[in-house]
């Protein structure tokens, strides 16, 4: 029988919120073999999750932005041995804007089974409270950095938004999170419709969408907190 490539999610809150599907947590608590973003918040999640060999004698490879194209075929070694491996994302689901792509695709190539679990994901959660046109929508990752570039970029997104009716996502270094709520304020349309949905499944969680012209003057203080950006028209 064929090894089989877990693709497991994460809690976006702490490491012991409830994330998995009992019958498909059963799937992956004998499982030996992982590879992961960061060994430390993995390490707590496993834990969590009730996987059943002790947490320090599991194998972690790590995969993150900074692993050489050249070593990512060695994450499959186990795959190649028979057995399961599985494919732990910092937070949400694993290759969702998180690392994880590139081993999926060479698991398809070598034949191994692909079984991706239901979890969070922080940009349908996200997408679900919005209000958004959920059937035309765009995840465009990080803004440009530069002012300009940055303020470019969103009246580029707004003008999809109202030309194609295409709701646009987007994200944020967590420290820049307030800066870029102002920048979007100040640029976007007043009609232009802005969700910002911060700290989604913890007890802090903030969800506000509103037409630019309605935001309370009052912000949530997003600073270092995980947050979504959804830009779209009615």
């Amino acid at each position: 029988m064929s090894a089989t490539l877990y693709l497991i999610p994460t809690p976006l809150a702490t490491a012991d919120t409830p994330c998995l599907l009992p019958h498909e947590q059963a799937l992956i608590v004998g499982i030996t073999d992982f590879i992961v973003e960061a060994e430390k918040t993995a390490r707590a999640h496993l834990k969590a999750l009730g996987v059943s060999t002790p947490i320090r004698e599991l194998s972690m490879h790590t995969l993150n932005e900074h692993t050489n194209a050249a070593d990512i075929p060695a994450l499959l070694e186990p795959l190649k041995q028979g057995r399961d491996v599985g494919l732990v994302s910092e937070a949400g689901c694993p290759a969702v804007a998180d690392p994880g792509a590139q081993v999926v695709a060479l698991a398809h190539q070598h034949g191994f089974t692909v079984k991706p679990l239901v979890g969070p994901s922080s940009i349908l959660l996200a997408l679900m409270a919005s209000g958004a046109n959920g059937q035309n929508f765009a995840f465009r990752g990080y803004l440009p950095q530069h002012a300009d570039e940055r303020a470019a970029a969103l009246k580029d997104w707004e003008a999809r938004a109202y030309q194609q009716k295409e709701t646009q996502i987007f994200i944020e270094t967590p420290y820049r999170n307030d800066v870029l709520l102002e920048t979007a304020l100040q640029t976007l349309k007043p009609t232009t419709r802005l969700c910002v949905a911060c700290d989604l499944t913890a007890d802090s969680e903030t969800i506000i969408s509103l037409p630019v012209q309605d935001w309370p003057k009052d912000r949530p203080n997003l600073k270092k907190r995980p947050t979504i950006f959804i830009i779209y028209a009615q």
